[in-house]
């Protein structure tokens, strides 16, 4: 009697972490899917547009995904886009790993900055050191006249 595509579209799908797919077909707040699903985040589904090859053994195309935007409780759920359940670990594991890349990426921005200190002191160092050298050089080497007078009384007679 009616289309199912037009019905589908104007659903929200929910993704289970089990692999469960849960469609609902009006609006819903995050807050609401994270009560009925204690110790999970909602998650937006950002899909990478795929090629002809990205197809699975049933000839479906699968989608690839880009990064999970994880929602705020007051967010409302769209119809027609999907969403991923993530457990609260998964999350806590990924917050982690991006602490201890920061702090990674922050202590090896740290060891560059006291390098290139420590490069520049060494050369103003080397430069002091040839100034000096140069300097103690030319006083002792340097070219000094030693006239001795001439006495002009003995060149009258």
């Amino acid at each position: 009697m009616g289309n199912c595509q037009a019905v589908d579209a104007a659903a929200l799908v929910i993704q289970h972490p089990s692999g469960k797919i849960e469609r609902m077909y009006w609006s819903v707040t995050v807050s609401q899917v994270m009560k009925m699903n204690p110790g999970h985040y909602v998650s937006l589904i950002i899909p990478l547009p795929g090629t002809e090859n990205d197809q699975d053994g049933s000839g479906n195309k699968t989608v690839r995904f880009t990064r999970v935007k994880l929602l705020r409780p007051s967010d409302t759920l769209v119809l027609g886009r999907a969403y991923r359940l993530v457990t609260s670990h998964e999350v806590m594991k990924v917050l982690k790993a991006k602490r201890q890349a920061k702090k990674k990426k922050e202590n090896h921005s740290e060891d560059e900055k006291t390098s290139r200190l420590e490069n520049t002191s060494q050369v103003m160092t080397h430069e002091r050191t040839i100034k000096q050298r140069s300097g103690s050089f030319s006083r002792s080497k340097s070219w000094r006249p030693a006239l001795q007078s001439i006495s002009e009384a003995a060149s009258a007679s």
